[in-house]
């Protein structure tokens, strides 16, 4: 029985194959390549302005992961470390506007956080623009695409993290370890 060949399978323009070799190659040319964004969002400002923005139909880059919290005040400095460690080349955290938030409190706190984050992010040696602290209401979708571009862009100059691995975040998307090679 005769066996059809598999189908070349088509890619959009611009769609990375691999995104790690990619990633690796483009940052070394310091051509087009695209960042590994983090943005922790209030539940009840931030995420609503990202959900806004989305709605509306607002253009804006696509390369960033959002993670929806509670309240800004609660991104401990080891949840933006292990953003860093998993492979983000930058941070976003953003919050409710002073006054605005549901927790009363949470964006001061959240400021709080921030300044320590930030002073352990100059201890590890990490340039302070790969992290990034910003308020954004839920009727702000404008604004919220306007910062994502903006801060897309600003890692995108920086390259790739010192931090990131090459194929770490293969691994880890698929939630395998990676093995170490072994010689035959």
């Amino acid at each position: 029985m005769p066996v059809s060949p598999k189908k070349k399978r088509e890619t959009r323009p611009g769609a990375r194959k691999d995104p790690d070799t990619a990633t690796a190659r483009a940052g070394a040319r310091g051509s087009s390549w695209d960042p590994n964004i983090v943005v922790f969002a209030c539940n009840w400002c931030s995420y609503a302005g990202a959900d806004t923005a989305g709605v509306s139909r607002i253009q804006h880059q696509p390369h960033f992961r959002m993670i929806r919290v509670m309240c800004s005040g609660r991104i401990q400095p080891g949840f933006v470390l292990r953003a860093f460690e998993k492979g983000a080349d930058g941070v976003l955290v953003s919050g409710c506007h002073f006054g605005d938030c549901h927790y009363v409190f949470g964006n001061e706190r959240a400021v709080e956080q921030f300044d320590k984050t930030m002073s352990v992010v100059k201890l590890l040696g990490l340039e302070e623009q790969r992290l990034r602290l910003e308020w954004i209401s839920a009727a702000e979708g404008t604004r919220f695409a306007d910062v994502i571009n903006e801060f897309t862009d600003q890692v995108r100059a920086l390259g790739p993290s010192p931090l990131r691995r090459d194929g770490q975040l293969t691994a880890n998307r698929a939630g395998t370890k990676q093995q170490p090679a072994t010689s035959g």
